[in-house]
């Protein structure tokens, strides 16, 4: 069976959810039925992983914000390339796969992961989505409001394709947090995978306040947070770890930064908690329950979702965290929960959001959209 030829693009390689998705895509899009073309147009912390995973990539960079030069490049590589399909994660790399494939039979798609915001963002929607072949929603919720929430014209193809994740990728450990953090074996040990950028409200604070009540009825516990401090909002770490000290829990509260090896920090949790007021379809959680970690999530309809209506998780009330608190403590105190929520949440993301689903499924829409040519 010939391979379908689609070339994915990226407009940065900084370490979130989509790119860790898509690079876990790359690296299996060829053993799973696709004959896949990588392009960035920015760099990022991720960029030396794409570079030596061996499949096809390519960097180019963006000048300007709508970048005719950068459009004409990729229409000449599509066209070399004989690609079949071209897919974007974001408005700003629609707009551009639309202006280098226009007039030319080649299928667009655009993969949306979390309700935009801006006004640059909702024109560009307003503009690429009508001119889109394929829509993409990782989540119901983020169906629905495609569908129902906005004013976009979505008659054309929209599907819902549950996020991937590759559980070989987390396998790949080496290191333990305990003898990082020099921390006895005991200890029990919290941790939220998550960066500290603005517009993603995960709410890391919400945590910090949770902690001295958990702290206090669970003696040698400690919380991790992996994640990076944001430049343009230095404030959404800084004011975490000002909390911290002030509330003189900082010996017990541990700040990663940006961690590459996020299978040595979920094989040394407990308990892994997510704070979001928003979500697509959090990579991290799925992670978290590929490994087998017991899940306290805030009760977003995508995390209800996420965790089966709360069958594979604790849920509590999105920035309380009086409830968040009370949530930890009544899980670490009972072992048995802890275990059988854990194989629960293990066997659901591997049935439901395992890479080689994802990709079947993206493979299977991608033949539909030029199935349809033919007809």
């Amino acid at each position: 069976m010939q391979l379908i030829k689609v070339l994915h693009i990226l407009d940065s390689l900084n370490c979130g959810g989509a790119e860790v998705m898509t690079l876990d895509v790359c690296r299996n899009a060829k053993a799973n039925g696709l004959d896949l073309t990588f392009l960035a147009t920015g760099g990022g912390d991720l960029e030396q992983d794409f570079r030596g995973s061996g499949f096809d990539f390519l960097r180019l960079k963006r000048r300007l914000p709508l970048d005719l030069s950068l459009a004409a490049q990729i229409r000449r590589i599509v066209q070399e390339r004989k690609i079949q399909v071209v897919h974007g994660h974001q408005p700003v790399e629609a707009l551009h796969l639309y202006l280098a494939t226009r007039n030319s039979g080649i299928k667009r798609v655009l993969t949306t992961h979390g309700v935009v915001s801006g006004a640059k963002n909702e024109l560009a929607l307003q503009f690429v989505i009508p001119r889109t072949d394929g829509l993409v929603a990782i989540s119901r919720d983020l169906l629905n409001w495609l569908k129902k929430g906005r004013s976009y014209n979505t008659s054309r193809s929209v599907s819902l394709i549950n996020n991937g994740v590759d559980f070989k990728r987390l396998q790949s450990r080496v290191g333990n947090l305990h003898n990082e953090l020099n921390l006895p074996a005991e200890a029990r040990l919290i941790g939220m995978v998550a960066n500290f950028r603005p517009g993603m409200e995960k709410d890391q604070l919400t945590v910090c306040r949770a902690l001295p009540r958990l702290f206090a009825a669970v003696p040698g516990s400690h919380f991790v947070f992996a994640g990076g401090r944001s430049e343009e909002a230095p404030h959404l770490f800084d004011d975490c770890v000002r909390y911290c000290h002030e509330q003189q829990i900082s010996e017990r509260v541990h700040f990663l930064g940006k961690r590459s090896d996020v299978g040595d920090v979920l094989a040394s949790l407990d308990v892994f908690v997510l704070s979001s007021r928003s979500e697509g379809s959090p990579i991290s959680v799925i992670e978290a329950m590929m490994m087998g970690v017991p899940t306290v999530l805030s009760d977003i309809r995508s995390l209800h979702e996420v965790s089966d209506n709360a069958r594979c998780a604790l849920l509590f009330r999105a920035g309380d965290s009086e409830d968040l608190a009370v949530k930890l403590i009544q899980l670490l105190n009972n072992s048995e929960q802890r275990v059988r929520l854990g194989l629960r949440a293990q066997k659901w993301a591997f049935e439901k959001f395992s890479i080689e689903q994802h990709i079947s499924n993206l493979a299977q829409f991608y033949f539909s959209l030029m199935k349809k040519s033919f007809r």
